[in-house]
């Protein structure tokens, strides 16, 4: 019946009479009733002679004085084409001299149909090979390397996936083989440095799209995050375990690095704490107090009294509780107006709850760092406070917003 090369999809439609009609008056019918009807773009004269509609096959029988029948249409029309064609057969209202109706009863995708013929006999295929000792496993892996192969891109001179461009987020990773084992699990946004030595271009990239650096939990992998984090705008972390590289990472382990992924401001300033905790821990073992003029003496303590006295006289925080109890934790709290707790969430998932809660927080307190983001959401959400450990880079402050560091309490 498809005498269409092209045929991507097939109208059915049901037509009954008060009537005895024949083949010939159900075809006449269609082209004569809808004629005109839409334009000469979608004549169906027209669309049968340039073959992106195909012959009209109708099969109808009469009985009792009435005739009911089947027309199947095929056509090489876009899907939106093809349901305006099927949608004017209802149009129809004789056959004839008798009074019809036509009713669509669906669109059937040829190309549909193709492809789950297509599943089936491979499932057939792949069933018989596995049953000659064929190693499937190694087939598949030998496919997915090739397409692997054919999808990796070169950025202007960098691997990358092929939607790096068009992509909003970006992944920035090491080398060549961690773009292709990313792609391997369709993971197609991904650029690699290619060393130390960062190009320009990974920099220009950063300033219009959003930057997670995935980079190996290695040396080689610090190194190249610390020239990242100077050069480029770089907006979140994720790294590896200990000793495993983004190359031979199975998906499971890949999405669980991801999902884990820390922004930069946090990341920051969690080592600066543990800097700062290890430096006190080195003065405690190897204190040592050189001799100091009397004068340099009496004026640091004179200085040390006066910055007691300016705590003392600080107003308390009310929210300090709340902060000593979650240092360390990484964990956030959302608050009413009465200072109780509504909700517990992590530092990472603060945003996310914030703008989703059902809650009504007045506050919120969190281990962590105060940014722009979360300034911007909490002026969203009509909080009255924001509380954290230390502010970030915060260049725009609402004067209806109350924002709390501990290093200010």
């Amino acid at each position: 019946m498809h005498d269409v090369d092209t045929t991507k999809y097939v109208i059915h439609a049901n037509i009954t009479a008060e009537g005895f009609v024949e083949k010939s008056d159900v075809v006449g019918a269609i082209f004569g009733q809808t004629e005109g009807l839409l334009g000469d773009e979608l004549d169906l004269r027209d669309l049968q002679k340039s073959s992106r509609i195909g012959r009209i096959e109708v099969n109808v029988e009469s009985k009792s004085g009435k005739s009911t029948g089947e027309i199947l249409i095929p056509s090489g029309l876009d899907k939106v084409e093809t349901a305006i064609l099927a949608a004017s057969l209802e149009t129809i209202d004789r056959v004839g001299p008798c009074i019809a109706k036509v009713g669509v009863m669906r669109i059937e995708d040829i190309r549909a149909t193709k492809r789950k013929k297509i599943t089936e006999r491979a499932k057939q295929l792949m069933h018989e090979a596995v049953e000659k000792g064929i190693e499937s496993e190694a087939m598949v892996n030998e496919v997915k390397q090739a397409v692997r192969m054919e999808e990796i891109a070169s950025y202007k001179g960098l691997p990358a996936g092929p939607n790096v461009e068009s992509s909003d987020a970006i992944l920035i990773v090491e080398g060549r083989a961690d773009v292709l084992n990313l792609l391997k699990y369709g993971i197609k946004n991904t650029i690699a440095v290619e060393g130390t030595n960062i190009s320009p271009l990974i920099t220009k990239l950063s300033k219009r799209k959003t930057v997670t650096a995935f980079v190996d939990g290695d040396r080689g992998g610090e190194l190249i995050l610390k020239e990242l984090l100077q050069v480029a705008e770089v907006d979140f972390i994720a790294a590896t375990p200990e000793g495993r590289s983004v190359e031979d990472m199975s998906y499971k382990e890949i999405m669980k690095a991801l999902s884990s992924k820390t922004p930069v401001e946090q990341q920051e300033y969690v080592k600066e704490k543990e800097k700062e905790k290890k430096e006190k821990e080195e003065q405690e073992t190897q204190r040592v107090i050189p001799r100091r003029k009397a004068k340099e003496v009496v004026r640091e303590e004179r200085e040390e009294k006066e910055r007691e006295k300016e705590e003392r006289e600080k107003p308390p925080n009310p929210f300090k509780s709340h902060l000593d109890e979650l240092e360390g934790t990484f964990k956030a709290r959302l608050l009413d107006k009465d200072k109780n707790i509504l909700k517990e969430i992590t530092v990472r998932d603060l945003a996310k709850e914030l703008k989703e809660t059902d809650e009504k927080p007045t506050s919120v307190v969190f281990d962590g760092v105060i940014t722009q983001r979360i300034v911007d959401i909490a002026k969203e959400k009509e909080l009255e406070y924001v509380v954290g450990l230390k502010i970030g880079d915060v260049v725009k402050m609402p004067t209806s917003l109350k924002v709390i560091t501990a290093e200010s309490s």
